[in-house]
């Protein structure tokens, strides 16, 4: 390309979900509800597990932290859309782009990890009953988490810095809500094999190797639970590991559905829409897929809701 065309982007066009000004207020309420119910859904279920003693356990210290992360992940993309869409500008920084790019893949991992290690939490408590205690200790669960955290830390990073090295032509409009690595990608005018490569090794292990080891623990799980004699005792066993696959379900069906499906069957549209049950929905159902299939939760979150302030006598 000519060396007029490669020139120094300060900004990207983020295009959003629609052309309509009808539809954006539309979408600007519809967004900003979902936003509100995330946070208050999430922070509710980490004050019902704090205020509880009962919910001090590995499997709820994990819920605790994974709704920490879901509340950090839909904040790095909603409210910059929302603040688009409420001034009329599109227009994103550079290095606000950047920065944004890179805590949405470093939540996305830990989101990922996170997942795993409540898997292995379930393998562990329905396989191994009796050496449970000794086995999923605080101090493993600690390291988990702080694993969890650094290696997507790592990954993100990784990422940020290879698209530095890229130079973007004048045309900087991205058809999505916010900067994905993807849509960066195709708007470079400099060679994009590196980052293509690391996207389809390095990039992928936090998605692989997190669902390679939630199906073998949960084919692990089901053959134990196959061989339980009672049809009650299958059912209760089952039903502690439900919540937690129904979020599986949402979060990796459309990952793997944006990230890994043939190029040829991707449009700007049907990524969007996918990124948006991915980063919107998945967040905002999580407190409601664990509260309403688990009685512990339910009546943690029942004893939260009905006690009345300090102050209040």
């Amino acid at each position: 390309m000519e060396g007029a065309n490669l020139t120094w982007v300060p900004e990207f066009l983020l295009l959003g979900l629609s052309e309509d000004p009808r539809q954006r207020r539309l979408l600007f309420i519809a967004f900003l509800s979902m936003y509100l119910v995330t946070g208050l859904g999430n922070l509710l279920i980490i004050l019902a597990i704090v205020a509880d003693p009962r919910l001090h356990t590995p499997m709820y210290f994990f819920l605790a932290n994974l709704a920490s992360v879901d509340v950090c992940f839909t904040s790095t993309t909603v409210p910059k859309m929302l603040a688009n869409h409420a001034s009329g500008r599109r227009g994103i920084p550079y290095s606000g782009c950047l920065t944004q790019m890179f805590f949405f893949i470093w939540f996305a991992g830990i989101d990922s990890f996170l997942l795993t290690a409540m898997a292995y939490d379930r393998y562990a408590a329905i396989c191994h009953p009796l050496h449970y205690a000794t086995t999923v200790t605080p101090r493993l669960c600690g390291l988990l988490v702080a694993m969890s955290w650094t290696a997507a830390f790592g990954n993100a990073l990784t990422h940020t810095v290879l698209l530095t090295r890229l130079s973007f032509c004048t045309h900087n409009q991205v058809p999505h809500f916010f900067c994905d690595l993807s849509p960066l990608l195709k708007l470079a005018c400099s060679d994009t094999f590196l980052n293509q490569v690391l996207v389809d090794t390095v990039g992928a292990l936090p998605i692989i190797v997190p669902f390679a080891g939630i199906l073998v623990s949960y084919t692990r799980i089901a053959a134990a639970v196959l061989r339980v004699p009672s049809a009650g005792g299958k059912r209760k066993a089952f039903s502690t590991c439900g919540s937690h696959l129904s979020v599986v379900t949402l979060f990796y069906g459309t990952l793997i559905g944006v990230y890994f499906s043939p190029m040829s069957s991707h449009t700007a549209q049907k990524d969007t829409a996918a990124a948006v049950m991915y980063t919107v929905v998945t967040p905002m159902l999580n407190p409601f897929i664990y509260s309403l299939r688990n009685s512990d939760m339910k009546g943690a979150l029942g004893a939260l809701i009905s006690r009345k302030p300090g102050f209040i006598k």
